[in-house]
């Protein structure tokens, strides 16, 4: 029989948690071939996440769970989910039931044809989310894929199956600064993807939002592209060659009339000041990220658990 363990990242989870075990355990009792595990990973929540996931494992013998000391955020609740894992294969899904556990069977057959993962993707025509949300989504997904070396469908979630070799791949890449599904596009392997129907979240609140969701898209160019860093001498030369046009401007503006000379001027500095401003904001964020790579602190700190990290 074939193991599978489901990784769950949790964030002020405790009221859809037993709802989201009680629905997967549906799914799983019409796949008696495999052997299910939950990996259950609170974020550091604020309500009674840890309690519940307690609860859920003296009820249930295959729920195990890690309860980080803070919260460390998402990218590092699956990493540390993924490093407890020893099945064949491993789930990677939310706990909110907007990645419906219905699609178990479709996965894990596309699994057994010889695909090393099987991810999804929210169809366009599924989409709910507000007209500016998705707007930002999909210029995201464009920015991504022409931008670094890592492809990816438009409405691409975290949600997905993949083998142990995977797996061990993705463990191997220790960066403490994390964007999950590029990596998991990284690594390579064989990666069948279907699109799903995206489920409205019936129970508690979503923990993202607009500004957590433009981070986010952040960490996920810079994490694997040096493309921002060419855009500033691209921009440099540019305005190089504004500027040589202002100063034949200047010239011309000197000889025959100084009438509305200043008003130009004063929009060219501001706007050198801006986009210089961009420019140290790039070169910030890459000097950041090095910075918090070289401290080479640990990408998370397990409180309690109720399992021990798998040797590798």
């Amino acid at each position: 029989m074939k193991t599978v363990d489901i990784v769950v990242p949790c964030f002020n989870e405790e009221e859809v948690l037993p709802e989201f075990v009680r629905v997967t355990n549906e799914v799983i009792a019409t796949l008696p071939e495999y052997s299910f595990r939950y990996i259950l990973v609170n974020d550091g929540s604020r309500d009674k996440t840890l309690l519940v996931m307690m609860k859920l494992a003296e009820e249930f013998s295959n729920v195990k769970y890690v309860s980080f000391s803070r919260n460390f955020g998402k990218e590092a609740a699956m990493y540390a989910g993924l490093e407890h894992t020893t099945a064949d294969y491993v789930i990677v899904m939310d706990a909110d039931l907007q990645h419906p556990p219905a699609m178990f069977p479709q996965m894990l057959e596309e699994i057994e044809k010889g695909h090393d993962c099987c991810a999804l993707y929210r169809e366009e025509k599924e989409r709910k989310d507000g007209f500016i949300r998705t707007a930002f989504s999909n210029l995201f997904f464009n920015l991504q894929n022409s931008m670094t070396d890592v492809k990816m469908p438009k409405g691409a979630v975290d949600y997905r199956v993949m083998s142990r070799q995977m797996i061990d791949s993705i463990l191997s890449l220790s960066e403490v600064q994390r964007f999950s599904k590029g990596i998991f596009c990284w690594v390579g392997f064989d990666t069948k993807w279907i699109p799903y129907e995206n489920v409205e979240r019936t129970i508690g609140t979503s923990s993202w939002n607009f500004w957590g969701l433009f981070r986010y898209a952040i960490d996920g160019i810079v994490c694997f592209s040096v493309s921002p860093l060419r855009w500033i001498i691209v921009i440099g030369i540019l305005m190089l060659i504004a500027a040589a046009g202002l100063g034949i401007a200047m010239i011309f503006t000197a000889i025959f009339s100084y009438v509305g000379f200043f008003m130009p001027v004063l929009c060219a500095i501001l706007a050198v000041g801006g986009i210089l401003e961009i420019s140290m904001g790039i070169l910030g964020e890459y000097v950041g990220r090095t910075y918090m790579e070289v401290k080479d602190r640990p990408i998370y700190i397990a409180k309690v658990k109720n399992i021990e990290k798998a040797e590798r």
